[in-house]
C-alpha cells in the first residue's frame, strides 16, 4: 500500500485529502504557510475575527474597544418607590425637629436669679471658677433655651440635607451614547422624581472595580462634589462594556 502511494502523481495523492484537510495549515495568519500539494484555504480560514468600526460584524455588539455605532443602555435600577419614602421620611423629620425648636424656644423662659434674703444660706463657691457659669445649663437658663433650639433646627436640617444628597447621587440609568464619547446619567430626586444630565466619557471614573464593592459601584464624575452611587442590585447589560467604559479607572 504504502508503495503504491509513492507511485501516484502528485495530484492523484491530492485528491485524497479532504477539503478541510487541505486547508487545515492555512488557518496560521490566514494562510501565510500555504502547503502547495494541500490546496487553497477555505474561506472560513480568511475571515477575519475584528474588523474596524465601520466593518463590524452585526453578531458582536459589544466589542472589546468600546465602540459602539447605538445608544446602549449600560446600568438600570429603578426605585421610585424606595425614594418616595425617603422623602416622605425626610420630611417628616424636618418638620418634627423644626416643631420641637420652636417649641423650645417659645416654652423655655429665664427663670430670675434666687433673691438671697429668702435663701437660707448661700452657695458654696465653684471649685473650678475659671469656668464661670458655662455649664450652668438649667431648663430656665437663656444658654438651654437658644441652644436646645440651634440643636433641634440643624438636626432637621441636617436629616433633609443628607437625604436630598443621597437621592441625587443614586444612579437610575446609565445610557452609553454612540460614539462611545459622551454618556448621560439619569439620578433621583426626592419623592421618586428624577432628572438627566450628559458628561464626556473622558469625565468619568470608577474608583472601586464592581467586583471589589459588595453593594455599591462608586463612580467620580469630573467637576461634580461627591460620588455618584450605583447599587450592584441592579442590572448592567455588558459586563465587559460597562468595565471598559464606565468602570475603568481614569485620572485627570
Amino acid at each position: 500500500m504504502l508503495l503504491l502511494l509513492l507511485r501516484l502523481p502528485p495530484r492523484a495523492r491530492g485528491a485524497w485529502a479532504s477539503p478541510g484537510a487541505r486547508g487545515g495549515l492555512s488557518l496560521l495568519r490566514g494562510g501565510g504557510f500555504r502547503s502547495a500539494r494541500l490546496g487553497p484555504a477555505p474561506p472560513f480560514a480568511r475571515r477575519q475575527l475584528w474588523s474596524p468600526p465601520s466593518g463590524r460584524r452585526a453578531e458582536e455588539p459589544f466589542p472589546l474597544d468600546g465602540f459602539v455605532n447605538r445608544d446602549v443602555e449600560l446600568f438600570r435600577h429603578e426605585r421610585p418607590r424606595f425614594f418616595r419614602n425617603v422623602g416622605l421620611f425626610c420630611l417628616s423629620q424636618l418638620a418634627f425637629w423644626l416643631y420641637l425648636a420652636d417649641l423650645a424656644f417659645t416654652t423655655l423662659r429665664e427663670t430670675p436669679p434666687p433673691d438671697p434674703e429668702k435663701a437660707g444660706s448661700e452657695e458654696p463657691p465653684s471649685s473650678r471658677p475659671w469656668l464661670g457659669n458655662l455649664f450652668n445649663l438649667t431648663a430656665g437658663s437663656a444658654k438651654w433655651r437658644y441652644g436646645f433650639s440651634a440643636t433641634c433646627l440643624a438636626v432637621g436640617t441636617l436629616i433633609f440635607v443628607a437625604g436630598f444628597f443621597f437621592a441625587r447621587r443614586s444612579v437610575s440609568r446609565v445610557l452609553l451614547l454612540r460614539g462611545s464619547q459622551e454618556v448621560t446619567f439619569t439620578t433621583y430626586y426626592l419623592f421618586g422624581y428624577t432628572s438627566s444630565f450628559t458628561v464626556p466619557l473622558r469625565h468619568i471614573s470608577c474608583m472601586s472595580h464592581r467586583s471589589e464593592v459588595a453593594a455599591i459601584i462608586p463612580v467620580k464624575i469630573k467637576g461634580k462634589p461627591f460620588y455618584f452611587l450605583l447599587d450592584k442590585q441592579g442590572s448592567i447589560t455588558s459586563n465587559p462594556l460597562f468595565d471598559i467604559t464606565v468602570g475603568a479607572y481614569r485620572e485627570w
